[in-house]
């Protein structure tokens, strides 16, 4: 048990951490174009695992607890407050999206390398949330280790490509490749520090379980319309997004069945 909850927490960091590595291959930057088909295919990673591994379980935990009719309770009430929470975080944290121009939240005296850092890290929150809530599942037996296995490595490659979205702009930036790898692979530790956290306010309220894994999707489809569609569709160019988004929910649908 305790190397399959390792397992799952290290998988998404290491995505992270291969994809960042791909600034010490960089010659000229990362083309346009790849970065709309990278943000769209983390996005459709994001929905289909809100979907599949996050609101349905949702759902079908709450049979225990309420009616046929009434088991979109948790999902509903959890999903929404996930949305909040992330509305919330993304006005009072000053930070600035890869491909835009001028940082969002309250005016700071930070440097864009932070800020670059800083989006990425609160996108990563609720994708560790994600993953600590199933891991809290499993460790409770409602939730199987490949169910588990599956969200945790569906997040992992949509990681990858996120990697080098946030260190080859950081190069652009005028950033070393070492640092811009570090700095990358660092907005990334906040993804098992916050499904540690996820795990162990579960396991102190085990009711509150359906509802976690409803507030992490509707975290995680805040980010997806929030930040990744809108800058991967900032103009008439959307066609590769869509592309990107297709192939990135097709894939972890296809994780979810095959491995769950």
């Amino acid at each position: 048990m305790n190397t399959q909850i390792a397992l799952g927490l290290l998988l998404p960091f290491l995505g992270t951490a291969l994809g960042s590595a791909c600034v010490f291959f960089m010659v000229n930057g990362m083309k346009d174009w790849l970065q709309r088909l990278l943000a769209g295919f983390a996005g459709g990673v994001m929905v289909a695992a809100s979907v599949w591994s996050l609101l349905i379980p949702s759902m079908q935990m709450a049979a225990g607890f309420f009616s046929d009719r009434l088991t979109f309770i948790p999902a509903a009430a959890g999903f929404a407050a996930g949305i909040l929470f992330l509305f919330v975080l993304d006005k009072i944290t000053p930070h600035l999206h890869s491909l835009a121009q001028n940082p969002e939240g309250p005016k700071s005296s930070i440097s864009r390398t932070a800020m670059l850092v800083f989006a990425v890290t609160l996108h990563n929150i609720p994708e560790g949330m994600a993953v600590g809530v199933v891991l809290a599942g499993m460790m409770q037996t409602t939730v199987s280790f490949a169910d588990a296995l599956a969200l945790a490595l569906g997040i992992a490659i949509q990681n990858f490509p996120e990697g080098a979205i946030i260190s080859m702009p950081l190069r652009t930036e005028g950033n070393a490749k070492l640092k811009s790898f570090l700095y990358g692979t660092l907005s990334g530790a906040v993804e098992p520090i916050a499904a540690i956290v996820t795990m162990l306010l579960t396991a102190q309220i085990t009711l509150a379980l359906p509802y976690l894994l409803a507030f992490a999707a509707g975290a995680m489809i805040y980010v997806v319309i929030e930040e990744l569609i809108p800058e991967a569709t900032r103009d008439e160019k959307t066609d590769i997004c869509t592309l990107g988004f297709a192939f990135g929910f097709v894939l972890m649908m296809i994780l979810d069945v095959a491995l769950g």
